[in-house]
């Protein structure tokens, strides 16, 4: 499974690399705070919500929308009261799907429609018929194909009834299975509409990154109508889920060269004394501080108590980073340790194959008898016949040295016996041709011995090829192993 949410992952971070290179150069980028909310202070405190308006069953609290309650048959929704100026746009949904069932229910819907839909609507609590794009996040399966959550992109031209039979299945335009159900972190979906191409990323919340987004889909040649209103709808059935929308966050984007002039720049003399102003007050607001603290020196001594100093702050990021750190080493340390004792797994289950197969004998000594296999070599007995054959070319090694050093001090006598005649070579005992012949026989002898402990001891050794085989036979099964798993598990969540 972590190697397939790698690939995922890796996936996504391509798509994301490639796609504004594929565009050519970047877009301009502006936040758009009308159309855009966010804790805290989210609502104000006649509950409504800045440049929003809501309705149904939704809440609006100074953290989050709650478009739609986890109670039976409940409706509700938030739109934008204005339609946006701008072609093309961005916009990051950040969400949370939570019940206590296995199974949730409806869903939750994000809208850019010509007009407002409805609040108490048949398509997850927003209007039927509607024209633009629905980007539906469907929590339920109707059509009972185990294929939920799922995320779909649905269009309409204002005369198509939603096919809720079917999940909308025979009308979406693209789509991804991807669960986002009671995660430990706020699920997000990242939507951008740009020169008629849709995207959409999606993050599964397991992690508290904001950068650990995967692809969806992503669709081409999408025309969309032209100052549109954006919404979050939501709807509860048989089953309830909590619908909350955290974060609402709107960009918009616009081709290089093509980002429109603001008409209402202030001038650089309002600009010199609004900056002095700010300048006054916060002169202002220090002094005030000041006098408040030498009034209060016990609330100061609270506040070092309670607020770090800029070197506890650093110390602690220091840690934080070591910690992180000491974290990855451990995981990666751990999953060493998989691969070796797979890898110690795998060479024993080879030579006891390889054991077996060389150590069948017959019943009996008749024919067609079932063969029965001896005792396997074990894994500390092939060490210590590599070990042994280890020992035995060190031996030969210092032999060989040694007939060179000889030979080398045989031939200097012979040349200074060619040079000076008169020389005299005081005897050995023996002749040194004799003595050559000696050790010329010891070492065949040992050559031999040395052949025949090696075919004695170790007669089913595995070679480098069988190893390399057997290793890439192993990797195919854990890879097939590991995309069945995944299958497995992928229809395991189908069914709750």
């Amino acid at each position: 499974m972590k190697m397939a949410a790698e690939v995922r992952w890796l996936l996504a971070f391509l798509v994301s690399c490639v796609v504004p290179f594929s565009r050519g150069e970047m877009p301009h980028r502006k936040f758009e705070y009308k159309y855009s909310f966010k804790p805290p202070y989210l609502a104000q405190k006649d509950g409504s919500v800045p440049f929003w308006e809501y309705g149904g069953n939704t809440i609006a609290s100074a953290e989050n929308v709650r478009v739609a309650p986890s109670l039976k048959s409940q409706k509700g929704a938030i739109w934008a009261k204005q339609p946006i100026p701008f072609e093309w746009w961005e916009v990051d949904l950040v969400f949370r799907i939570s019940g206590r069932s296995r199974i949730g229910a409806d869903g939750l819907a994000f809208w850019y429609t010509a007009a407002q839909g409805a609040y108490n609507g048949t398509v997850f609590g927003s209007s039927d018929l509607w024209t633009g794009l629905g980007i539906f996040f469907d929590s339920f399966d109707n059509d009972n194909k185990h294929n939920n959550p799922y995320i779909m992109a649905v269009t309409n031209d204002g005369t198509k009834n939603y096919d809720h039979i079917n999940d909308g299945s025979t009308q979406q335009l693209a789509g991804c299975l991807r669960d986002f159900r009671n995660k430990p972190f706020a699920t997000r979906a990242r939507i951008e509409y740009y020169k008629n191409t849709l995207t959409v990323l999606f993050h599964n919340g397991m992690t508290n990154s904001d950068q650990d987004y995967e692809a969806c889909f992503r669709i081409d040649n999408i025309k969309l109508p032209k100052n549109g209103y954006f919404g979050v709808s939501a709807a509860t059935g048989g089953l309830a889920d909590d619908h909350d929308v955290l974060h609402f966050l709107t960009v918009s984007l616009y081709p290089p060269g093509q980002l429109p002039v603001d008409g209402h720049k202030v001038s650089v003399e309002e600009q010199a004394k609004l900056q002095q102003e700010y300048l006054d007050y916060q002169k202002k607001l220090e002094e005030q501080k000041e006098e408040y603290r030498r009034e209060h020196p016990e609330i100061q001594k609270e506040d070092q108590e309670y607020y770090e100093t800029e070197s506890q702050k650093e110390l602690r990021q220091i840690f934080n980073g070591q910690s992180q750190m000491f974290d990855a080493l451990r995981e990666l340390n751990r999953k060493l340790d998989e691969i070796v004792g797979r890898q110690e797994r795998a060479l024993s289950l080879i030579s006891q194959v390889q054991a077996g197969q060389a150590g069948m004998q017959v019943v009996n000594g008749q024919p067609g008898q079932q063969p029965v296999l001896i005792d396997t070599i074990r894994r500390q007995e092939v060490d210590a016949v590599l070990n042994n054959q280890n020992i035995i070319l060190n031996t030969a090694n210092e032999i060989k040295s040694f007939v060179g050093e000889l030979h080398t001090k045989t031939e200097s006598i012979l040349n200074n016996q060619a040079r000076a005649p008169t020389a005299q070579v005081q005897p050995m005992g023996y002749d040194h041709q004799s003595f050559m012949s000696e050790i010329r026989d010891g070492l065949n002898t040992l050559k031999k011995d040395i052949k025949t402990t090696v075919d004695r001891d170790c007669p089913n050794c595995l070679t480098i090829g069988m190893f390399l085989l057997f290793i890439a036979i192993q990797m195919i099964i854990l890879l097939v192993y590991s995309i069945y798993r995944d299958n497995k598990e992928a229809q395991m969540k189908k069914l709750y």
